[in-house]
């Protein structure tokens, strides 16, 4: 089947693309906006080494309160606050159309950027265990960077047939890293699988809901996160 283009402002083709489902009541859009802000693929990693550092029993135990929060202030830089930066400054110099990153084309510069900044935080975790007097950064969390920066390079590759979702990228990698602690660990992980599980149905679909993502797009971005996670796990 054809897409229908049609033309934009600076006379360029683009795909015509609308939402999968039908339209939703404006609650339910302000709902689904809410959730894809809040666990935007931005946070996600930050969450999960807040979860690791803080609720986790005993990863990061060795480390007193100001080294857990050192790391989790290295991941608030390198997962959420130099990508944000980033997006800005490239719609500030008119390099992408919106920070919403609605296009393939807008995507390009944004997922390389952020690669090199998953790959700085994944390097110095990595080598950070190998180093005296350097904090240990427990496994989990290198492999939580590695799963990151392996996710960002695929989801470029990726862009170059769909617009995949990012956001199920995101949880695809955290679900799944909380199955692999879940299925290593002696711990009682039902509580937080569970929610984990609750918030990659949460997200997926409020993408469905207010963004035009087609399945191939959604479905595609949770197999690439899984993907990611599993590689960053045999990997390390």
């Amino acid at each position: 089947m054809n897409t229908p283009m049609m033309r934009d402002e600076s006379n360029e083709l683009q795909e015509m693309r609308s939402p999968l489902f039908s339209p939703q009541p404006a609650m339910l859009k302000f709902v689904a906006k809410f959730i894809s802000y809040l666990f935007h693929p931005v946070f996600v990693p930050l969450y999960m080494v807040i979860f690791l550092a803080y609720v986790h029993p005993y990863l990061f135990t060795a480390l007193g309160e100001w080294n857990k929060t050192r790391i989790v202030m290295m991941a608030a830089l390198m997962f959420t606050f130099f990508p944000l930066i980033t997006v800005l400054l490239l719609k500030g110099l008119a390099f992408i159309d919106s920070i919403h990153l609605h296009t393939k084309k807008d995507r390009i510069i944004p997922l390389i950027a952020c690669g090199v900044w998953y790959f700085w935080i994944t390097y110095i975790w990595w080598n950070s265990n190998k180093m005296e007097d350097a904090l240990p950064i427990p496994k989990e969390a290198v492999q939580l960077a590695l799963a990151t920066f392996i996710a960002s390079w695929m989801a470029l590759m990726a862009n170059i047939k769909m617009k995949i979702s990012l956001h199920s990228i995101a949880v695809g990698v955290m679900v799944t890293l909380f199955i692999l602690m879940a299925i290593s660990q002696d711990l009682n992980f039902g509580i937080w699988l569970s929610a984990a599980l609750l918030v990659t149905g949460l997200v997926c679909t409020a993408r469905f809901i207010v963004s035009d993502h087609t399945q191939q797009e959604v479905y595609g971005g949770l197999a690439i996160g899984i993907a990611s996670m599993l590689i960053a796990s045999w990997v390390f």
